[in-house]
């Protein structure tokens, strides 16, 4: 993924979509609201009336100590005070009061790696960057450290959502577990920007590599026991190369993981890259033709750095898969058969520029619909706009319902009202005029755009909890109430 986009930072910013407005109905314990990566919440009476009611407010404010690029998290623990998680750069873990913004605790997880310790990049410096994940009371997440003259680590944190201190056994050194099991794993080769998933308690933490695609590197799925954090197994591509780059990561329908790989370099056979993967719930690949996709043009796509893996899969409807790639294409994929190599249902190309961000449905008069961050290809009535707004269907069809302008680069979410009326797609306009917009589901209209905030960094993605909305800024948290 050599053309990875550039930025090393966030912090937070709150929306408050009301004081008295109806909690969304669970906390976001992983990256974009579930292990579907649906980007999709329940907030009961936000009707897009209320929506372009929305004004400033100064009564919530915080600061976040470093340069922020994973999601925040949202959280209610038992007994405890509502909080918002938000993990640094610096390998801070902050837990902040949801509702005033102050520091309920904070942890620090060691020294970051600073971008001169690493073969190649543009994150520096590089500690935590992949989502964390909350289960059972536990928070999860993966850091790049490194102590002294020391080469910088892979580590896999556990910490107690009571008081931020690190569980007894952990953290784990990656590299160090998966050699024990005979594996050769290079943590300082290896990146990890997407957001980790937990599964029939096991922790998964998929890697690719950095920024410049440099020494050698593969697409990883680590996975380490809850319960016994010494056993750790993975899956790897055979190929070198084919990392995973999506912030959403691993998606899943309880039953299976759906993985996107990106570019492999050197292969004369398919090697895992280019690629939708099923893995089991266990972390394992079965090789068969009906559990991966890629397209006919692997290899052109590799020479071109064009990955399928810049953006997660999408589990649309009970039968279907839609991936998106850095090509601009979109490929709609059957869920139970993905096909092999050149095994798509449809592809259309969508978007003049590479795919990127992680993608989000929803359905009205029983057609489903995508909304992802691009440059749209055969919008409606002659509208532009890079965000791009996809209906699937009748049938394996792919068709552009419409583009509107989000002025940015960051990764889109919708909100419903009671029985899923009244869709709101939300999106920033990151690292572009660092406006929240939102825009009516049905035909794109804008219902609301902030004023323009401090900077948002490319990829961030709005988490809505307790009627609110929070979105990544640098060093900040805002708000907006109705």
């Amino acid at each position: 993924m050599r053309r990875m986009a550039a930025g090393i930072g966030l912090a937070a910013v709150l929306m408050a979509v009301g004081a008295g407005a109806a909690r969304a109905e669970e906390g976001v314990v992983q990256y974009h609201a579930d292990a579907a990566r649906s980007g999709r919440y329940k907030v009961p009476g936000l009707t897009a009336a209320k929506v372009r009611a929305m004004r400033p407010e100064a009564a919530f404010r915080a600061h976040v100590a470093g340069p922020v690029y994973a999601a925040p998290l949202y959280a209610e623990p038992p007994g405890g005070r509502a909080m918002v998680i938000v993990a640094t750069e610096r390998n801070g873990v902050e837990a902040l009061d949801a509702a005033s913004g102050a520091v309920i605790w904070r942890t620090v997880l060691g020294p970051p790696a600073p971008l001169g310790a690493l073969p190649c990049g543009d994150i520096d410096p590089m500690g935590i960057t992949g989502t964390p994940v909350i289960d059972a009371g536990v928070l999860y997440a993966a850091a790049m450290v490194r102590r002294g003259e020391a080469v910088a680590r892979q580590m896999l944190f556990a910490l107690g959502m009571g008081d931020g201190r690190v569980r007894p056994g952990w953290p784990v050194d990656v590299r160090r577990a998966l050699a024990a099991e005979g594996r050769r794993f290079i943590g300082v080769n290896q990146g990890q920007r997407s957001a980790l998933s937990v599964a029939a308690g096991r922790v998964f933490v998929p890697y690719a590599g950095h920024f410049g695609d440099c020494q050698y590197y593969h697409g990883w799925v680590v996975g380490g026991e809850e319960a016994n954090p010494a056993k750790i197994s993975g899956w790897e591509t055979a190929a070198r190369g084919g990392g995973i780059w999506a912030p959403g990561g691993m998606v899943s329908d309880g039953q299976s993981f759906f993985v996107a790989t990106g570019n492999t370099m050197d292969a004369r056979r398919w090697g895992g890259g280019e690629a939708v993967i099923r893995l089991g719930l266990d972390g394992k690949f079965s090789g068969q033709r009906q559990d991966f996709f890629a397209p006919t043009d692997w290899r052109a796509l590799d020479r071109r750095d064009l990955d399928l893996g810049a953006t997660n899969p999408m589990l649309v409807g009970t039968k279907t898969v839609l991936a998106l790639g850095k090509d601009g294409n979109a490929y709609l994929l059957d869920r139970q058969n993905l096909g092999g190599i050149g095994g798509a249902l449809a592809v259309r190309h969508v978007s003049r520029v590479p795919i990127r961000t992680a993608p989000a449905p929803w359905e009205s008069g029983g057609v489903e619909y995508v909304a992802f961050q691009g440059e749209g290809v055969g919008c409606p009535g002659g509208r532009s706009g890079d965000l791009v707004a996809l209906r699937l269907g009748p049938g394996p069809r792919i068709g552009v319902a419409w583009c509107a302008a989000e002025h940015g680069r960051g990764a889109p979410i919708v909100t419903t009202a009671a029985g899923g009326a009244d869709a709101v797609v939300w999106a920033v306009g990151a690292e572009g005029d660092e406006r929240l917009r939102a825009f009516r589901a049905s035909d794109g209209e804008v219902l609301f755009a902030s004023r323009p905030m401090g900077l948002v960094r490319r990829f961030e993605t709005p988490v809505v909890g307790d009627g609110r909305i929070y979105v990544a800024a640098d060093e900040t948290l805002y708000g907006f109430a109705l």
